[in-house]
């Protein structure tokens, strides 16, 4: 990797979810959460929340928000990058779709098309080489990450744009998403997968997906790792830098290929950023059946993932304390709400002593013990209705505390992600969408877990401390 630092020009500014204490002199955010405190020198840098890097100083600020997850690239003002991008695109029949994400490429652009032991390949070649790509016709199917593979081995350019034959993009979808790697840290970018405007009228499961896509991963720029607000991308459309990527995706892996080498690219120091000032359109599923086998599908990776990176796929990650909260909450008992307040006073006190004596400390004690037990109760939530919800349901049927705490979970989701994301669906059907989705994904989790014998990917872990210098 290239020890480079951030060109002059190179603007990051301050994301929303970092809270700015002590007048200016202290930043709280990141992932994980941390606290930074930060010199006068720094402060004078940062005016506004924005920071422009034109010194050796500013260039280190600015790596040492980036690598908090505390700040993000403003890619509108990053640096322009002109060196060549190739576009690879997996294909398994589907023409139609093929010459439409083709005819989106900007003309001039390189393009691989391999064709994955296709039923109709004459008719994906023809399409292909109608509008310039060259074709790779593999001699049996190799699936998705094979594919992929099969076409970066022949990319001779610095960049390399990975898009499924689904997708369709922008002119200024490459251009913009190129510029991330003005830092020369960054291997990995993705844009945001919005839905691709459906043929005919919309049902319930395409306005559902519009809105809770598992491709789409909001509306904020983040630093993606495991453990931050975005832990990985969805290979439906990638722009990586050539060399960090190496032979690309897993050999082998048919699902959670995107995961994998997200993470395997973090372990080796390499960048990896979301970026959804950028978008990229999906054609979402449109049938019942299909779509819940696509969720399903999803979740068989989780235990391949589990075998490749251990903890990294926990279901949910406490601490110490926070498991106590929650545990206090589910017992439903006289002595629940005093117990989760101990537990919360009790880690606040801790939090405190650990931080310098600021004029905000103990605002910024309180504040992170709330975060940590508002995210318990999130992930609490979450076992239930999505991860473990076959010991939820046997659960219910046996017990009053735990059917109450599983509908209070449903609900409460669905109420809440209702109100988050823009959507054109009433609460009734969105409830019962949510929870189709989170079944199907769950049931993936348990059919991949009941494959390999292998509890690893349904079990939470316990860590430590949270950081703060």
């Amino acid at each position: 990797m290239t020890g480079a630092r951030l060109p002059h020009g190179f603007t990051v500014r301050l994301n929303r979810r970092t809270w700015v204490a002590d007048e200016g002199a202290t930043l709280v955010g990141g992932a994980p959460t941390r606290v930074l405190y930060l010199t006068a020198l720094a402060r004078s840098m940062l005016a506004g929340g924005r920071l422009v890097v034109g010194s050796a100083a500013t260039a280190a600020l600015a790596e040492r928000l980036l690598d908090a997850g505390i700040a993000d690239p403003v890619v509108a003002e990053l640096p322009e990058v002109s060196a060549r991008v190739t576009v690879v695109v997996p294909a398994h029949d589907r023409p139609e779709a093929v010459a439409r994400l083709l005819a989106s490429i900007p003309h001039g652009t390189p393009v691989i098309v391999v064709d994955d032991c296709s039923r109709r390949p004459a008719a994906v070649r023809r399409v292909a080489e109608q509008h310039g790509a060259r074709v790779i016709a593999l001699p049996e199917n190799l699936g998705p990450a094979g594919a992929r593979n099969a076409g970066l081995a022949e990319v001779t350019t610095p960049f390399v744009a990975f898009v499924d034959s689904d997708m369709v993009i922008d002119a200024d979808t490459l251009p913009l998403l190129l510029r991330h790697f003005s830092d020369p840290r960054v291997g990995l970018v993705a844009p945001r997968v919005a839905g691709l405007e459906p043929e005919g009228r919309p049902n319930w499961i395409t306005r559902y997906e519009a809105a809770r896509s598992s491709l789409d991963l909001g509306a904020d720029p983040s630093v993606v790792r495991p453990g931050a607000r975005v832990s990985w991308l969805p290979a439906a459309c990638l722009v990586a830098r050539t060399e960090a990527i190496g032979a690309g995706f897993a050999p082998g892996m048919r699902v959670a290929e995107d995961v994998d080498l997200v993470w395997r690219l973090c372990e080796q120091g390499w960048r990896v950023r979301y970026e959804p000032a950028v978008e990229a359109r999906h054609e979402h599923r449109r049938t019942l059946l299909d779509w819940l086998g696509r969720k399903a599908f999803y979740g068989t990776g989780a235990d391949d993932l589990a075998a490749r990176h251990g903890d990294t796929v926990a279901p949910a990650v406490f601490t110490p304390w926070t498991l106590v909260f929650v545990g206090a909450l589910l017992a439903q008992r006289r002595w629940s709400l005093p117990v989760a307040a101990g537990a919360a006073a009790v880690a606040a006190v801790r939090i405190t002593s650990r931080l310098r004596p600021t004029r905000d400390r103990n605002r910024i004690a309180l504040r992170l013990t709330g975060q940590g037990a508002l995210a318990a109760t999130a992930q609490t939530a979450e076992l239930l209705v999505r991860h473990w919800w076959p010991l939820a349901v046997v659960g219910s049927a046996l017990s009053r505390r735990v059917r109450r705490a599983t509908l209070f979970a449903a609900i409460a989701d669905a109420v809440f992600e209702h109100q988050r994301v823009p959507n054109e669906l009433d609460i009734v059907r969105f409830a019962v969408a949510r929870r189709f989705d989170d079944v199907a994904y769950g049931a993936g989790v348990w059919w991949g877990a009941w494959r390999s014998r292998s509890s690893r990917a349904l079990r939470p872990v316990i860590r430590g401390r949270s950081r703060s210098r």
